[in-house]
């Protein structure tokens, strides 16, 4: 039953994020299912039905992704109504995705689920994927690729986080380079390590050909 649950709901988030050009995509989604479930394997923590069905509808209720603030979650409840997962279930996996999000702020999360899942999330948004996602994110909102005369921001508002004036390249000051530091697993922070070097010496490189001088 709960295999059942699992690829019916691959198949509702395929069909829900499948075009999506952001960086939220389905591709990503499956990315965060397999890091989070390879976590909890090498930690031997968690359940792993509620990690999995949590990983693959994280980004549905997501506020950027939803034209009406709640209506992501009226998309996600009626979902559940769909396939008749139990209340508890429902409860636990609702709880994960509303604490995870950078944007959320530091709330306490619930469960050693939402640990799993959240850095299985932040661990997509950093290394070579991470930086493709930022561009094809910032290009999709209409930022700047990079504006040196914006300041670097800090101690954000959700609001602000969402709709301040910003760039590409600040994104990597103002969450990217953050998030190695924020983890919550021994497995993801070793992961991290490399991702996080690698946006650094593209940072480097980046900046170089930014200031030219031949």
């Amino acid at each position: 039953m709960k295999q059942t649950m699992i690829e019916l709901t691959e198949k509702y988030v395929y069909d829900q994020l499948n075009s999506d050009a952001s960086g939220h995509d389905w591709f990503h989604i499956d990315r965060v299912r397999k890091l989070a479930l390879h976590i909890a394997k090498e930690e031997r923590v968690g359940n792993e039905f509620i990690i999995e069905m949590a990983a693959l509808l994280h980004d549905i209720p997501d506020d950027k992704l939803n034209q009406e603030a709640d209506g992501g979650w009226k998309k996600l409840d009626a979902w559940f109504d769909e396939i008749k997962l139990d209340i508890d279930s429902v409860d636990a996996i609702k709880q994960i995705i509303y604490t995870i999000s950078f944007s959320a702020g530091k709330l306490r999360l619930p469960s050693i689920e939402a640990e799993i899942v959240q850095d299985a999330d932040r661990l997509d948004a950093i290394g070579a994927i991470g930086i493709a996602r930022t561009f094809a994110f910032g290009g999709k909102k209409g930022q700047l690729m990079y504006d040196p005369s914006l300041p670097i921001r800090e101690n954000m508002t959700k609001k602000e986080y969402r709709n301040g004036k910003s760039s590409s390249i600040h994104h990597f000051h103002e969450k990217l380079l953050l998030l190695q530091d924020m983890l919550n697993t021994c497995t993801a922070k070793k992961i991290a390590s490399e991702r996080h070097e690698y946006m650094l010496g593209f940072l480097e490189e980046f900046n170089k050909e930014w200031d030219v001088r031949l």
